[in-house]
């Protein structure tokens, strides 16, 4: 039987087979369009809350309305929110980092202006 020390640094089942969503699919979901639809659900009694609590951050349902807004203070979820601070890549830079076309990242003023030259 392992002592505590080592079965503290087992991964649970829950992270390690259900991933969940990646982070571009969570931004697509935080249009207001997919917004309104997930926080007005259809009661759905398999989930917890009937579906009634959702957080669309970190995509998990909640049983009242009190637990959803402790976990709104909680490191987990203000970690999510600052991960998704961050813009996405879109289609350009991500064939400009491929290789295909050409990136060019220009600082001006504290502020970051990102141009895109693509030859087609």
């Amino acid at each position: 039987m392992p002592s505590n020390s080592q079965r503290k640094h087992t991964i649970s089942n829950k992270v390690r087979k259900r991933p969940g969503k990646d982070i571009d699919q969570i931004h697509e979901d935080m249009k207001p369009s997919k917004a309104s639809k997930l926080l007005n659900q259809e009661v759905d009694l398999d989930l917890p809350g009937d579906g009634q609590f959702y957080c669309i951050e970190c995509e998990r349902y909640f049983i009242d309305e009190k637990t959803r807004l402790e976990h709104r203070k909680t490191k987990l979820h203000k970690n999510r929110v600052r991960t998704l601070k961050e813009v996405p890549y879109s289609l350009k830079e991500a064939e400009a980092a491929a290789g295909h076309g050409h990136y060019v990242h220009v600082t001006a003023k504290s502020k970051v202006v990102l141009c895109f030259h693509t030859n087609i």
